[in-house]
């Protein structure tokens, strides 16, 4: 049966991408209202499949003829309708479009519109199609897709003007530049990335070399009897390096350690782009593909014993990423790079509690924890990054050191920063609240009592910088910077209706879902547990245990609020009411901070000035030390034989051919001496020879 309400969802936005620039030559008014409105229709077509769609793998044929594998099924392309799917791009597809909306008004008057309509809806239908790709090769299309609309999207001012770097021009940290223009940050993206994805990649083909096919109801059915491409897998010892390998692609497509670096400067991109980016597409793209694959990985891994190794994996980076990242966050000075750092750190979380699904009794606690707090993260995120960009074209500045006492002027604006804020924090009732709390009570409940700790630590942190920000940004006096700003004409003022509205009904979002979640919470974990499709007939199965007692979480539910809050205070004691000196002068410990922990500064010493550096050895000692003396030996060389040669065939060769031709003609010059033409001396002759003749028979054959 094919059903075509869900292929729409992903064919509309890459529809709209290429009418984009068909209809910028009719009027850019045109152009941008379409280009919103093609990603409207993906969002209702992403609702009304949810909601009218029967849950199914619509495939058609795509390439029939295809086996890489001794008996493996041809390949079709396939969009698969489940509750993952279906919860995810309708995250994806609705969150988009107000983005969209907001770059009507934030983007206005940009001389690269018509490439920017065009790359974020090439981004949202790519990223469409990563979620709803039926098998593992489709969906390595939509990855690359994202990938490379990240990298025009971050470098959408490629001119490299100054005021669109990310970071302070001149910071260097050990000797190496922490400021970088659009076009290198692009770049960065581009390549970081691709180490993830280069593993990926090889991850699949292994799985299909074994199982046969790319599809990921047939990957799961073929976990027992004798296709079991685990089991395979397992006999060469090739199982968890498979599965870890796999891993790789979403560590780097989702900012984890330790391929984060790029993600912080992707800052350098317009505001909407970041918030798209950070709030529900490509980060999330990692989290999305191993909630999809993990339910698979865990019956694979579990016939074996063998879950530590790739869950544990899983976990500490999630919370290790979630920890760096969040004690970065506490000393910068761009409000988007706090943010930056700040989606690292949730998505820290994320992995966190898809990892610990594995190493406990209960999948589905932590499964879910992580999913949740996708959605959660999304909403107030989204809203964080797109108020932030009406603050930074108020104030004239990225830096919250150049800012202060916005909230007397942009109280809106305010208002949703803080209620958002407050969501990140997990200050309840507020959406963030439940769903980093979930993520808590599964880690400490899978008996990971370390990863707990280092969790609830992110959390006093996570209200630290949070309250950091607003405080600086919005509370106290205006700068200097902005005194001077109003001195020279500058208006401050909220923003439009187009784009206050976006991230104003964000932040209401992230107030009603934290309300409605704990009604809805059984029914979304019912709803996205059948999302598991592990056969009753495979050694292992996903299994739940019976939910804690209500007095466990409630006390770790009261530690966790309290220890937000603990965060919170310090940051509110440190910052609010203009306590906070603007100079930003930073001790040894926060330049270490400030400075990445060096992570960044040594990746370019060794990735890239290491590459330079081996690039120029091989240039000096091998081109020009040995190939370039090679080109001229060789040539030489061949010069001196040639020149032998030459000798060879003047003074033999031509010799010899001279001797014999001047022989010839000596003799064929005595000869023409014998031919006088007299009559009387050729009677002679010929009496002398038959004379000669005689004496010959007479003497010498006579006598014999």
């Amino acid at each position: 049966m094919f059903t075509l309400a869900p292929w729409l969802i992903w064919i509309t936005p890459l529809t709209g991408a290429l009418l984009t620039l068909v209809l910028a030559r009719i009027h850019s008014k045109v152009r941008n209202y379409a280009a919103v409105a093609f990603t409207l229709a993906a969002a209702i077509l992403a609702t009304y499949t949810a909601l009218t769609v029967a849950p199914g793998d619509y495939q058609l044929d795509w390439m029939p003829s295809f086996r890489l594998a001794s008996g493996g099924s041809p390949l079709r392309a396939g969009v698969l309708v489940d509750p993952l799917s279906m919860f995810m791009i309708n995250i994806v597809a609705w969150i988009s479009f107000l983005i969209m909306v907001y770059s009507l008004g934030y983007m206005k008057g940009d001389d690269g519109l018509t490439r920017y309509w065009f790359f974020m809806n090439l981004f949202i239908g790519n990223m469409l199609l990563l979620v709803l790709a039926d098998n593992l090769l489709m969906m390595f299309f939509g990855w690359e897709g994202v990938g490379l609309c990240s990298y025009a999207l971050i470098g959408h001012y490629y001119k490299d003007q100054q005021e669109y770097w990310v970071g302070t021009p001149g910071d260097q940290a050990l000797g190496m530049p922490q400021a970088y223009p659009p076009s290198h940050a692009g770049m960065k993206a581009f390549v970081v990335t691709r180490i993830g994805d280069i593993a990926l990649l090889i991850a699949i083909f292994l799985i299909y070399a074994y199982a046969g096919t790319f599809n990921y109801n047939e990957l799961a059915s073929k976990l027992s009897g004798g296709g079991n491409w685990a089991a395979s897998l397992a006999r060469l010892g090739l199982l968890v390096p498979t599965a870890i390998l796999f891993f790789g692609g979403p560590i780097g497509k989702s900012a984890q350690f330790p391929l984060q670096e790029w993600l912080p400067d992707a800052m350098a991109g317009p505001t909407s782009v970041s918030a798209l980016i950070h709030a529900a597409t490509m980060v999330k793209a990692g989290v999305f593909l191993t909630g999809r694959m993990g339910p698979v990985f865990y019956a694979a891994l579990a016939q074996f014993g063998q879950l530590t190794p790739f869950f544990g994996t899983i976990a500490w980076i999630g919370v290790i990423t979630a920890f760096l990242a969040a004690i970065q966050a506490t000393v910068q000075r761009e409000i988007k790079k706090v943010l930056a750092y700040s989606t690292v750190s949730q998505i820290g979380y994320m992995m966190l509690g898809l990892g610990v699904a594995g190493l406990g009794t209960d999948f589905l606690l932590g499964y879910t924890a992580g999913l949740f707090h996708v959605m959660s993260h999304a909403v107030f995120k989204a809203s964080m990054f797109l108020a932030a960009g009406w603050v930074l074209h108020a104030a004239e500045s990225r830096f919250m050191d150049e800012m202060g006492g916005l909230s007397q002027v942009l109280r809106l604006t305010t208002i949703s920063m803080f209620i958002a804020g407050f969501s990140l924090m997990g200050i309840p009732p507020l959406s963030g609240f439940w769903t980093k709390d979930q993520v808590l009570f599964a880690s400490y409940s899978a008996g990971q009592f370390v990863l707990y700790a280092l969790a609830l630590a992110t959390v006093l942190l996570t209200g630290y910088y949070t309250m950091r920000m607003l405080g600086m940004t919005f509370t106290g006096k205006p700068s200097h910077h902005l005194q001077e700003v109003v001195e020279h004409g500058g208006h401050l003022h909220e923003a439009g209706l187009v784009m206050l509205v976006p991230y104003f009904l964000l932040a209401i979002g992230s107030v009603a879902i934290g309300i409605a979640f704990p009604f809805i919470r059984d029914r979304l974990t019912t709803y996205l547990s059948s999302t598991i499709l592990i056969p009753t007939s495979a050694t292992a199965v996903v299994q739940a245990s019976p939910v804690p007692g209500l007095s466990l979480e409630l006390l770790l539910t009261i530690v966790s609020v309290v220890v937000a809050a603990s965060g919170a205070a310090i940051g509110y004691y440190r910052y609010f009411g203009g306590k906070h000196p603007f100079t930003m002068k930073m001790g040894a410990v926060e330049h270490f901070l400030f400075d990445r922990l060096y992570l960044n500064a040594i990746y370019y010493k060794i990735f890239v000035n290491g590459m330079m550096l081996a690039a120029h050895a091989l240039y000096r000692y091998i081109e020009l030390g040995i190939w370039n003396k090679l080109n001229m030996i060789v040539p030489q060389r061949f010069y001196r034989y040639s020149e032998a040669s030459a000798t060879l065939d003047t003074r033999i060769v031509d010799g010899a051919v001279t001797g014999i031709a001047t022989s010839g003609s000596r003799l064929s010059n005595l000869l023409r001496r014998l031919q006088t033409g007299v009559t009387e001396q050729y009677i002679l002759g010929f009496a002398i020879g038959i004379f000669l003749l005689l004496l010959y028979m007479i003497f010498v054959i006579g006598a014999s």
